[in-house]
């Protein structure tokens, strides 16, 4: 399959598959690089959060809005702490966690909206980013996926979110986003078992191999993925990133590869205000 995050720009891979669907999109994933970060952080770090200059990532924040055409008055970002819970966002919640990791909203790794000219934003350093688009309605999403959060079920929490609200699930679009390959992702039965209860008809051979005793090389994306078509999102609506954050290290941070002294990406959503002609 042909890889849908394009590189757009130095900052910035563009989801196009969705674009064509609808231009008004603005949708993808930054890269490292292009900002004006130092050290650890070198260069386009968008995490507030990790101890870089404040001026730096405000910097960073807006060279990516100016390439985007969202200016960051327009943008939404959360407090991440590796859980499940989904906020709806509306226009009371721009600007928040933007410049000020403290106005983020609270306790949150999952966002959606259906009002235009507000862009969803999520910080990453390995763990998966997930794209949701219900066209019909005009409703936009993302998650932040990490293995706590992925055990959850966030991916399915916020298909069933939407289905609550009228959407068929037939007509959802998800993608899997860059992220820590399985290669470079080992982890431990304590994992490995908590995965194997959120899934439990599907072949773990698909998602995870033993390495070594009580050692697992586990595939986060394709446990999202299996994740969305038990929530119901058909296959062939379903695109998945085979970029890996830790080896593609000329694009990304990586919270493992970089023993966690390292910077953060950001993903990103939103429907600009279609102007009338």
């Amino acid at each position: 399959m042909t890889e849908p995050f394009v590189l757009e720009k130095e900052q910035t891979l563009s989801l196009q598959n969705w674009k064509k669907h609808a231009p008004n999109m603005v949708v993808g994933f930054t890269t490292k690089n292009g900002g004006v970060s130092e050290g650890h952080f070198n260069t386009l770090n968008m995490g507030l959060h990790v101890h870089d200059k404040l001026e730096a990532v405000c910097k960073n924040k807006e060279i990516v809005a100016e390439q985007l055409g969202m200016p960051t008055e327009k943008w939404v970002g959360c407090d991440q702490t590796h859980e499940d819970n989904i906020v709806k966002v509306d226009k009371s919640h721009i600007g928040k966690g933007v410049y000020s990791y403290n106005s983020a909203l609270s306790a949150t790794d999952g966002i959606y909206t259906d009002k235009s000219d507000i862009l969803l934003t999520l910080c990453f350093a390995d763990c998966v980013p997930l794209y949701f688009y219900a066209p019909d309605e005009s409703f936009v999403g993302i998650a932040h996926a990490g293995w706590k959060g992925t055990v959850k079920n966030i991916a399915g929490k916020m298909i069933n979110e939407w289905k609550s609200q009228g959407i068929d699930v037939a007509s959802i679009l998800a993608a899997v986003g860059p992220s820590i390959s399985a290669k470079a992702y080992v982890v431990d039965d304590h994992v490995v078992n908590k995965v194997r209860e959120a899934l439990p008809f599907v072949n773990e051979n698909l998602f995870m191999k033993e390495v070594s005793e009580g050692e697992y090389e586990l595939d986060l994306k394709r446990v999202n993925y299996e994740l969305l078509l038990q929530a119901g999102v058909k296959e062939e609506n379903i695109l998945c990133s085979s970029l890996c954050t830790s080896e593609e290290g000329s694009l990304f941070f990586s919270h493992r590869r970089d023993e966690g002294k390292t910077g953060r990406m950001m993903s990103y959503i939103g429907l600009k205000e279609e102007k009338e002609s």
